[in-house]
């Protein structure tokens, strides 16, 4: 997951506007009055949220399971002749000595690739005991709508000026788990690379992470979508907000 792809996933992500889910972030800290200094990154990938939050003056930490990933994140902070840290582990099994800290995020999916239940209430019950009293867990999954009716047994297709793909998806009802069958035509020279990747990722509904949430011990929890402070069923992107 995440080798060849990461090099070229930001040429394909250039239509986020990573800028605005920046803002979208302090705004929610701002909703909730809470102060935050430091932040813990979950799942950071290239660092698209990670280096303008840095920017911004947050004491910030950002980890992944892919190193490929990292290294791209890596350069361009080093690029920018910025300090970031970051840190290569399994969001599911975190290892390091690190607590009160004001806020934790995930961003842009990460927790849709943690497939089992339980390893998703670990990681809550790991990112409740490193918050500081009040602190304030942010994240954003794609919603079980956008997975079983956008993407959902849906194939696409797309020419760019050096990079073509063919993405297939098959949705299984039954586990609620998304395959994403991913293949691309990078041009090199006069010739193209081909290399492939599959992704899995699970539709959680939003009283299923209600309720791991709630077993972790979080409490006033607020969910919202699409870069909204309402929620709507059919969303796209679902927020949710917990506080320690």
């Amino acid at each position: 997951m995440y080798l060849d792809f990461s090099y070229i996933y930001d040429e394909l992500m250039d239509d986020v506007d990573y800028k605005s889910w920046v803002m979208y972030i302090e705004e929610i800290i701002k909703k909730n009055k809470v102060e935050v200094k430091n932040i813990l990154e979950l799942a950071c990938g290239t660092g698209n949220i990670t280096i303008p939050l840095l920017k911004k003056g947050y004491d910030i930490l950002g980890i992944d399971m892919s190193t490929s990933m990292l290294s791209v994140a890596k350069k361009k902070a080093k690029d920018m002749d910025l300090d970031l840290v970051l840190l290569n582990q399994d969001i599911v099994e975190l290892d390091f000595e690190v607590y009160n800290l004001d806020c934790v995020l995930c961003c842009c999916d990460g927790f849709n690739y943690i497939l089992e239940e339980e390893d998703l209430l670990k990681i809550f019950n790991d990112v409740y005991s490193k918050l500081k009293k009040d602190g304030i867990f942010i994240f954003d999954i794609s919603s079980y709508y956008k997975l079983k009716n956008t993407l959902g047994n849906n194939t696409f297709y797309e020419e760019r000026e050096k990079i073509d793909y063919i993405w297939e998806n098959y949705f299984d009802e039954e586990d609620n788990i998304l395959q994403m069958n991913l293949n691309f035509f990078v041009q090199e020279g006069e010739l193209y690379k081909k290399f492939s990747e599959e992704h899995l990722q699970r539709a959680y509904k939003k009283d299923e992470i209600i309720n791991l949430l709630e077993k972790s011990k979080f409490s006033d929890i607020n969910i919202y979508s699409d870069f909204t402070f309402e929620y709507a069923k059919d969303s796209q992107r679902v927020f949710f907000v917990a506080k320690k």
